[in-house]
């Protein structure tokens, strides 16, 4: 059996665009680039029942091991509304990362 390959920085990146895109199904998203530097709060204005359907396509995704919704958690109020697509991003290269 081989080892699960660990997804690039870009690939999780344009994973995460993709369902957030689904996830807003607005047309202005398509037009807004999503990149690292994307603030979830104040670049897409996520609402919470959106974060609620985005941990459940990055847990079919990414497995249980890209616990979303505990590392979320633990952040504090502030560090929530202040979140970046990159901060996420790097939170599942983590989980992915050989241990």
């Amino acid at each position: 059996m081989s080892d699960p390959v660990t997804p690039t920085q870009q690939e999780v990146l344009d994973t995460l665009a993709g369902f957030l895109r689904e996830i807003v199904a607005e047309p202005w998203i398509a037009e807004v680039p999503i990149t690292m530097e994307t603030s979830f709060s104040q670049d897409l204005e996520l609402e919470s029942i959106e974060f609620v359907a985005l941990a459940t396509k990055l847990r079919d995704r990414y497995g249980f091991e890209a616990e979303f919704t505990d590392w979320l958690a633990g952040l504090e109020f502030e560090e929530i509304i202040a979140l970046r697509v990159g901060s996420l991003v790097e939170f599942i290269l983590r989980c992915h990362s050989p241990r």
